[in-house]
């Protein structure tokens, strides 16, 4: 049978890489061939699929016993299930400042899931025991939205990595004062790679309760999972992902793609890969006189400060973005697919740039 026929047209060049975010990059190879691999025929709707039921398996290989995988569609809605999972209605969730639950997600926490943040100002994107003391008191003051999760991020939104110790350490803390923890890892893979341990080391095993379980950034084309490790900390998160609408009805297409990353060792070589650009990156901008690393390159992500203008120049032919325009912050992301010759010929603009 001949294949049918499609008008659609590529709009791209798909040589085009830039740094802007490991967003930009498509879906890997194996990805693709899985969502192939599972298309065609008809498999149960809504979570019911033999697709879903074969990463409940996986996912417990990497995050314990006891640990569930509900698949939605995007970070944001992950985040915001698993929040509203582990909160009451007078609940207050506290977080870094720059934290991607506070910072990049529209309101959401608080307008869809009716959270308040309490937000703490870090150094590094780190929370730690001292640091959530500052917002960790109330719990008897009406007045005040009740502090009932610690929440975190692994890989940090500056790049920097919490220890499986120091994770420890805040689920501890939180846990000593009823409060439960919940870790943000859209870019979890990286932190792993980074580390060189698996994820169950700063997860299940040093008191996580509940998970957003990234996967677009790594390599897949849509689709993330909240994984909840502590059944006891949960209720009725079926009823609460239908009603926060991030249940999808052909969900073998997002848990295929999981199951691809995650059933062997997709995931870890997509992220040591994209790692491993980042740290090909900073070597070559620490060369370049002028130009400043702002924190530890320990994960996929550079930042900078350097020129404006020297950016806005640079920008004309390689995407990515200011974190903070007017000190002259620039982010620079790696990604999964980035090369070494994508690497080394943005370095060249970059000192070209600035000995003009």
């Amino acid at each position: 049978m001949n294949p049918p026929k499609t008008d659609a047209r590529r709009h791209h060049d798909p040589e085009a890489r830039g740094f802007a975010s490991d967003n930009y990059a498509g879906a890997h190879p194996e990805v693709l061939a899985a969502l192939a691999l599972a298309n065609g025929g008809h498999q149960v709707a809504y979570g019911e699929d033999d697709y879903t039921d074969n990463l409940q398996r996986i996912v417990r290989s990497h995050f314990g016993a006891t640990a569930e995988a509900f698949p939605v569609f995007n970070g944001t809605g992950a985040n915001v299930v698993a929040l509203q999972a582990v909160t009451d209605r007078w609940g207050a969730v506290i977080c870094a400042e720059s934290a991607h639950i506070n910072v990049d997600e529209g309101g959401a926490p608080e307008r869809m899931g009716g959270l308040k943040l309490l937000t703490v100002p870090t150094p590094d994107g780190k929370l730690t025991p001292e640091l959530i003391d500052r917002q960790a008191y109330g719990w008897d003051d009406e007045h005040r939205a009740m502090p009932q999760v610690v929440s975190i991020t692994q890989s940090t939104e500056l790049g920097t990595l919490y220890t499986p110790d120091e994770i420890r350490a805040i689920c501890d803390h939180a846990h000593a004062h009823g409060m439960k923890v919940h870790l943000d890892g859209s870019r979890i893979a990286n932190a792993a790679a980074s580390l060189d341990v698996p994820m169950r080391t700063f997860t299940n095993a040093v008191g996580v309760d509940i998970l957003s379980l990234g996967g677009t950034k790594n390599g897949a084309l849509f689709g993330e999972a909240v994984v909840v490790i502590n059944q006891d900390a949960v209720s009725h998160m079926k009823h609460l992902r239908k009603l926060s609408m991030q249940l999808a009805s052909k969900m073998r297409f997002v848990s295929v793609q999981l199951e691809a990353l995650l059933a062997k060792d997709l995931w870890l070589r997509n992220a040591r890969h994209s790692n491993a650009m980042a740290q090909r990156l900073a070597e070559g901008v620490r060369a370049v006189h002028g130009v400043e690393i702002l924190h530890p390159v320990q994960a996929n992500a550079v930042f900078a400060r350097l020129p404006h203008d020297v950016s806005e120049r640079l920008q004309k032919h390689f995407r990515f973005y200011f974190w903070d325009e007017a000190a002259g912050d620039v982010r620079w992301m790696c990604a999964f697919d980035t090369t070494e010759d994508d690497v080394d010929a943005f370095v060249a603009a970059l000192k070209e740039e600035m000995a003009r």
